[in-house]
């Protein structure tokens, strides 16, 4: 049996005429159910890899119960067509599956453990990335986004060539791989605008990209991970979740939270994909707002951190340049002088929305900040949750049913 599965979270919308109903679920750009989206040339785009010895299961995301059964009727065509041409098993996980999941723990008087495994969120569904390879017994989870293709036939064999093994003397649980932009480069390029200068996060991504992908040796311990090209190992899947209560960045986050428990993530500068992502449709001020609420949130979860058996203690300067230097005392700064700039941008612009919802994350902030909270007790919580789930789940009498679910519900 193959030790590996590639998991695809694949995210979709109501029909386009329909538009985003409150109550809806928000992500940065879910495909209408009228559209095609980029899955399908992700899957096609798996043919070109040598090694095949894998599984692949795509996680069919809505953004409303209401498009549940309309997504996975979407997700399992898509799934048929790739098949034509790619000589991989393809499974589809979706709504249905995750309630079969829930009445198994229902039946074995586990219900406490299904508000882990949930299909609304970033973090949840990456949770579920991670822990459909579980029931289905592999050793190693890459997680893949839809708006990516291959182009390395050599992708899978650099994946998996160190995940499991030493490196200096540490077993290796975590390799990040990186993007490949559209023009075939791995530095991030916009265009450079005034509120930019107090918001550096083009620059100091760009700076921590030189650092680790731009130069030696391959493997090196990294600060930051992209989402859509992580590969997990079970020694750590089954310790650490996504947390869910971050708004966005979950991937960085978990690098947060392995480093933490003692997991380090290698970066591989040799594993890369294409990224081809849609158009982002959200405002520049709402961006920058899901931003600073990320940053806040992990700065406050490593501020937070109390001693404990069998962790350590983690520092902002542990992931600089990037995401560290959003991670320090003057983030506060960053945010007041930044969204002051592009405050006055859109004023100019004719755009008094705009105006107004850049100095309303100021406002929000700070009332963040004296709600105050503690998200280093609350991970705490969910990893000691999360690691009963998954010892549940790995115990064979266990394991077998869920498998058996698994065997009628993947298609």
């Amino acid at each position: 049996m193959s030790k590996a599965c590639m998991v695809f979270p694949s995210y979709w919308a109501r029909k386009k005429e329909e538009g985003w109903i409150p109550g809806d679920a928000v992500y940065d750009h879910p495909i209408p159910l009228d559209e095609e989206g980029t899955l399908l040339r992700a899957l096609k785009s798996l043919q070109v890899l040598d090694f095949k010895d894998f599984e692949v299961v795509v996680i069919a995301v809505p953004t409303s119960d209401a498009i549940a059964d309309a997504v996975e009727e979407k997700v399992s065509g898509i799934i048929r067509e790739a098949k034509k041409e790619v000589d991989i098993p393809i499974h589809l996980f979706g709504a249905s599956h995750l309630r079969e999941i829930h009445e198994e723990l229902e039946r074995e008087g586990r219900g406490e453990f299904k508000g882990l495994v949930q299909l609304r969120g970033y973090s949840n569904v990456r949770n579920l990335c991670v822990f459909v390879p579980h029931l289905l017994g592999k050793t190693v989870a890459i997680l893949i986004d839809d708006d990516e293709v291959f182009e390395d036939s050599r992708f899978m064999d650099k994946a998996l060539e160190y995940v499991g093994g030493a490196i200096d003397g540490d077993t290796v649980y975590a390799i990040a791989g990186y993007y490949l932009q559209p023009d075939g480069g791995y530095l991030v390029k916009k265009v450079h605008e005034p509120w930019m200068d107090y918001w550096d996060q083009m620059e100091r991504m760009n700076e921590a990209f030189e650092k680790f992908i731009g130069r030696p040796p391959r493997l090196k311990v990294t600060p930051f991970v992209f989402g859509g090209n992580m590969v997990i190992h079970r020694e750590l899947f089954m310790k650490i979740p996504f947390d869910p209560l971050v708004p966005r960045g979950e991937d960085i986050d978990y690098l947060i939270n392995a480093r933490m428990f003692g997991y380090k993530f290698y970066l591989d500068n040799t594993l890369s994909i294409k990224h081809l992502p849609p158009p982002k449709t959200h405002p520049v001020w709402r961006r920058l707002r899901e931003d600073v609420f990320r940053f806040l949130f992990e700065r406050e979860k490593i501020r937070h951190q109390k001693e404990r058996e069998g962790m350590i203690k983690v520092q902002p300067e542990d992931f600089d340049p990037y995401p560290g230097a959003f991670l320090k005392d003057d983030l506060e700064k960053k945010v007041e002088r930044a969204s002051a700039v592009l405050s006055e941008m859109y004023k100019k612009q004719g755009d008094p929305e705009g105006a107004e919802e850049s100095l309303k994350t100021v406002s929000l902030m700070r009332e963040a900040m004296e709600e105050g909270g503690d998200p280093f007790d609350d991970f705490i919580q969910l990893q000691r949750k999360w690691e009963q789930l998954m010892a549940h789940i790995a115990e064979p009498n266990i394991r077998s049913k869920f498998q058996d679910i698994l065997s009628r519900i993947l298609v």
